[in-house]
């Protein structure tokens, strides 16, 4: 007597498809991973340097939003540096421009972060602000800097960018922490899973002996 086992075989694929479905991560291609990483760090990185921007920028000219106003000289000239109230034209453009050079940053750095252990994370990311702050002030034409010195004083300057580099640094560990944890988690539900069960057969009853009585009664009938 055979016994089918393709019910729980299909239970098995199901539960083990259903683990992979539980893990998007895992069917991020390996750009995808580094857009999702670039996305996470870059954007953290741009709050907390732009915190730090609108703090030093209140402390020096009384105004949190005139050094992210400034970033927006990019397009409109100088006398956006001049500029020390909230408004769409020149706090909203200017945060998208500074927002969009973390995410570049950002992208340089998850190229190699991702190698690195976590001490080696923070140095690289230390490394990454120290580069950006070289290209944005010794590199590109002033009129492509962000703007920042004109409201920051030099301590803002570089509690600006240590946030820049702090930001990068948290986000990826985080993120990496996560991952890892989302992992162990789906590894163990499938370590979870029943193994298949053995085949069962049915015993067959053994057949009583016949008594010696029994043989002799038959053979007196005989």
């Amino acid at each position: 007597m055979s016994i089918a086992h393709e019910p729980f075989d299909q239970r098995r694929s199901d539960h083990a498809g259903g683990a992979r479905q539980q893990d998007p991560h895992r069917r991020l291609s390996a750009f995808g991973k580094w857009m999702l990483r670039t996305l996470v760090s870059g954007s953290t990185a741009s709050l907390l340097s732009s915190l730090a921007v609108a703090a030093h920028s209140r402390a020096r000219s009384g105004r949190a939003a005139s050094g992210v106003n400034a970033t927006s000289h990019w397009i409109w000239g100088e006398r956006a540096t001049r500029r020390h109230r909230v408004d769409v034209r020149h706090t909203v453009l200017g945060y998208a421009i500074h927002h969009a050079s973390s995410l570049w940053w950002a992208g340089l750095f998850e190229f190699k972060a991702r190698s690195y252990g976590s001490r080696g994370v923070v140095a690289l990311s230390g490394a990454t602000a120290v580069v950006a702050y070289v290209v944005d002030y010794h590199v590109v034409p002033k009129r492509l800097t962000p703007g920042f010195e004109h409201h920051l004083s030099p301590a803002g300057m570089v509690s600006a960018y240590a946030a820049f580099g702090a930001g990068l640094a948290v986000a990826h560990l985080l993120l990496r922490r996560f991952t890892h944890a989302n992992h162990a988690r789906i590894r163990a539900t499938r370590r979870g899973i029943p193994a298949v069960p053995a085949a069962r057969t049915t015993p067959v009853p053994a057949t009583p002996p016949r008594s010696r009585a029994r043989h002799q009664l038959r053979a007196d009938a005989d």
